[in-house]
């Protein structure tokens, strides 16, 4: 039977239209997506196969394009719309950080710092950099290391702070493993970045370490 034969209420593009996104299973937006399915499988068949092929949504997003072109129903045209997709996301994230309040706690940037880099197969150090009224005036992504390290450079880091004449900076970085627990090193060169910026001024409110789960705020552990 295909999604067309289906009561209104269950078919996803209905649903999400009278109940919205968050509404909707992974398989159901994935469908979506999708708009077709295959011969004897529906758009939402096919997105539930699909995800028990790849072991989910998030693994299927960061496939490449060969591996995501090899899946029986899915093609470079709609890798393409996918990437596109998710960029529009991205982009998104980063135009209301820009143009919304001003950043008052770690959470308000960890939404936007896990999008741009939990996903990253290389260990990246990334710059929030914000005004004295903590609007974001830019973000940066500095030094790209192996899975295992990236050498950060406090005089780069100075360098660019003085460039947009910030006030204050949020660090992060990403934890390719997927753990997000600071490691002695990242303790390390936080307090080396924080001495560093002290005697230009500027106040290090925090540093996000991203991995598979929630970020690990440093201001919240008490480590700044």
């Amino acid at each position: 039977m295909g999604i067309r034969d289906w009561p209104a209420d269950e078919r996803p593009r209905e649903k999400l239209l009278k109940k919205g996104a968050a509404a909707l299973s992974d398989a159901e937006l994935l469908a979506i997506f999708l708009r077709v399915g295959v011969a004897g499988r529906s758009a939402v068949g096919l997105a539930q196969d699909l995800l028990q092929t790849f072991g989910g949504l998030r693994p299927l997003l960061r496939a490449d394009v060969n591996h995501f072109c090899r899946q029986h129903g899915l093609g470079t045209a709609k890798y393409a719309q996918l990437q596109a997709v998710l960029e529009m996301a991205r982009r998104h994230l980063e135009a209301s950080l820009r143009q919304g309040p001003a950043l008052t706690s770690p959470e308000a940037a960890s939404d936007f710092l896990t999008l741009k880099l939990r996903d990253l197969p290389h260990e990246t150090f990334g710059l929030l950099l914000l005004d004295n009224q903590h609007q974001v005036l830019d973000f940066e992504l500095l030094f790209r290391g192996t899975l295992d390290a990236a050498s950060v450079y406090p005089r780069e880091v100075v360098k660019r702070v003085l460039f947009h004449n910030a006030a204050a900076v949020i660090l992060a970085h990403n934890h390719p493993s997927g753990v997000s627990e600071p490691s002695a090193a990242d303790q390390q060169i936080t307090q080396r970045l924080k001495q560093a910026l002290q005697l230009i001024d500027v106040r290090v409110l925090d540093h996000l370490v991203i991995g598979e789960g929630k970020p690990v705020s440093f201001a919240q552990r008490g480590l700044l």
